[in-house]
């Protein structure tokens, strides 16, 4: 059969740490406001259809045109709903390293650079009239805990209702995305008329820090704030508290009257809270990562710089480190408004998206895309591209390749065949899976599919293992209690299987043919997937007798010889007595292939079987995969 791909083409969307696309919810009228469109629409679907095309022309996605009426009656019910705004919402998918566009202002001002009735923004870093630029010391003890901070001033800036709004969504937007939920950096804003400059930023006991948190009536310590958070009712900060709970220290910023401004990563001191009477702003960004601090600051700062008096400027304040660590000097001044300058010639990116145009016409296209550029060698074809600080997604003359392809239009680039003719073939390990996936089968064996991850009492305590360290590869920040190691066995998944599955007609025989993964120094991850082979057979009996049949079926099917028991010299496979306390003593054994290790058979142990709580006896078989398909491959060749 043909198969006609889908039509239009979509540019790809990069996805977020969730695995979904950031999405930004804005309201259409402003949006057009902003960007100044000056069509005359005949009908709203005529315009929802202008605008969605040029979001696709873009890279970006309008997954839904709604209403915050509307949204609010899909989720809570009509009465919730009633007397909110009816007026027109767009729900924007924007990649996930595209941290410019999570509000409406950077939405408006790419898309106004992109219509060609805008250029780039070019930002002026500015000092106060009397040369003293604010300063924050960091002190050594940061260094423990989050270690790195950068600041910046806004200066009569004018809120409104609809700034004031998104410029809080930005800061929640960027605490799930880049920020990786406030564990790399944590973003702090603060009514600078509210403080008294300089800055210090702190490690101190919970015990020491007292003050009253944002929208709180009441002063908190640090030791008697997070047993609050923990039993508040709806509160959001309960997934952050984790962070740096367990510390010794809790990180601070003070001003020089010893006001609270901080508690990074948890909330703001509610002294010093953004208004929308607020006219000066004080941003600063703790973090773990210097990189990722200064990408978030200069997004916060590109974004809503433009509201001040003099529109995208910015000033500057100083960060002195005690314990010496803003080496070569003493201190560093932020933020690093900086263009990042790339070069790349037309024939790397004609090659790559398989078009034919001239390096003018590159230069035109990247700068519809906020990508200053210009041919800096013609007879070579040569582009010099600046990045500016809201590209931080520009690594790489690939991610310029990118953008020359959205804006040249994927539904441009004519379809061909390639010029290079090969024929697919499987992997032979994948092949051999496969192969193996329908012997069982027929063996009369059902196929699952269980989780990579697991528990780490799962892996080693349920099944009768020591976890000796060197073997299992740990989730540094696991999300779920239940997922915090990777698989070393699969026969805890099946037995987890059974356990679900104990009124099920007996006997239960499933199986599963997947990778575990294990330590493995020699390898440049530090880690290695093997392809295993785990059958369990569950019944009133212990069913031995059934896994070592199956067992011999599977040898005879890849033409593996009986080289008899506890043979090492022979080629073929045999058993030999096993020491693996996940089975029962005397019932178990070691598969061997050709003299070596390959797996274990045997009857699981009754108390391996009580801990996942499965009521019948249970025989099951793990072997290598990987073992016997090198095998095969000896044999062909």
């Amino acid at each position: 059969r043909h198969f006609q791909p889908p039509l239009p083409r979509q540019p790809p969307l990069r996805r977020g740490p969730n695995g979904r696309m950031p999405t930004v919810d804005v309201l259409r009228d402003r949006l057009f406001e902003m960007m100044e469109v000056d069509i005359d629409f005949e009908s709203d679907k005529k315009r929802d259809e202008w605008f969605e095309n040029l979001c696709f022309e873009f890279g970006i996605e309008l997954d839904d045109i709604t209403s915050e009426k509307e949204m609010k009656e899909k989720s809570l019910g009509e009465e919730a709903a009633e007397g909110l705004s009816e007026e027109v919402v767009y729900k924007i998918e924007v990649p996930a390293n595209r941290y410019d566009l999570l509000c409406i202002e950077g939405i408006s001002s790419a898309l106004r650079i992109f219509m060609e009735k805008d250029k780039r923004q070019d930002f002026k870093i500015t000092t106060p009239a009397d040369g003293k630029i604010l300063e924050l010391t960091v002190k050594k003890e940061t260094s423990s805990i989050r270690p790195y901070v950068v600041c910046a001033v806004l200066r009569d800036v004018s809120f409104d209702e609809h700034r004031y709004k998104s410029f809080i969504d930005l800061q929640d937007k960027l605490h799930t995305n880049i920020c990786r939920r406030r564990t790399l950096v944590a973003i702090g804003t603060h009514d600078l008329d509210t403080l008294s400059p300089p800055f210090t930023y702190e490690a101190l006991p919970p015990k020491d820090i007292k003050f009253k948190p944002l929208n709180e009536t009441e002063e908190f310590t640090g030791e008697t704030l997070f047993p609050y958070y923990r039993t508040k009712e709806n509160c959001k900060l309960k997934p952050f508290l984790k962070i740096i709970e367990d510390s010794p220290v809790y990180p601070v910023i003070y001003d020089s009257k010893r006001t609270v401004c901080s508690l990074p990563p948890i909330i703001n001191g509610d002294h010093s809270k953004i208004k929308l009477s607020t006219k000066n702003v004080f941003i600063e960004c703790t973090a773990t990562d210097r990189t990722k601090a200064n990408i978030v600051l200069n997004t916060v700062i590109a974004m809503f710089s433009r509201y001040c008096k003099t529109p995208f400027s910015v000033e500057s304040v100083k960060v002195k480190y005690e314990d010496g660590s803003a080496k070569p000097e003493p201190s560093i001044v932020y933020p690093k408004l900086e263009f990042t300058r790339f070069t790349a010639t037309a024939a790397y990116i004609n090659s790559r998206i398989g078009i034919n145009i001239e390096a003018k016409r590159m230069a035109s296209l990247l700068t519809k895309m906020s990508l200053p550029a210009k041919v800096i060698d013609e007879k070579s074809g040569t582009l010099e591209v600046l990045a500016p600080p809201t590209r931080s997604d520009i690594l790489h003359p690939c991610d310029i390749m990118e953008d020359v392809a959205i804006a040249y239009g994927y539904n441009n680039i004519v379809k061909r065949i390639p010029e290079t003719f090969t024929i697919a073939q499987q992997q032979p390990l994948n092949k051999f899976s496969e192969l193996l996936r329908g012997m069982m089968s027929q063996s009369g064996y059902m196929e699952v599919l269980t989780f990579a991850l697991c528990a780490t009492e799962e892996i080693f305590g349920h099944i009768r293992l020591q976890d000796d360290k060197k073997t299992a590869v740990t989730l540094a920040n696991p999300r779920v209690e239940g997922f915090t190691i990777v698989r070393t066995h699969l026969l805890p998944g099946l037995l987890k299987t059974v356990a679900e599955s104990m009124s099920s007609p007996k006997p239960i025989r499933i199986f599963e043919v997947s990778d575990v993964v294990r330590l493995d120094n020699s390898t440049e991850t530090g880690a290695k997937n093997r392809r295993r082979l785990c059958a369990l057979w569950c019944d009133t009996g212990s069913g031995l007798e059934h896994i070592q049949s199956l067992l011999r079926r599977i040898m005879q099917m890849n033409g593996v010889a009986w080289a008899g028991d506890g043979s090492k010299q022979r080629k073929g496979y045999s058993l030999v007595d096993s020491k693996c306390e996940t089975y029962f003593p005397g019932r178990r054994a070691n598969v061997l292939l050709d003299g070596k290790a390959v797996g274990t058979v045997g009857i699981v142990h009754p108390e391996v079987l009580e801990k996942f709580k499965v009521k019948f006896p249970c025989s099951a078989l793990e072997i290598d995969v990987e073992e016997l398909c090198s095998r095969q491959q000896q044999k062909v060749s």
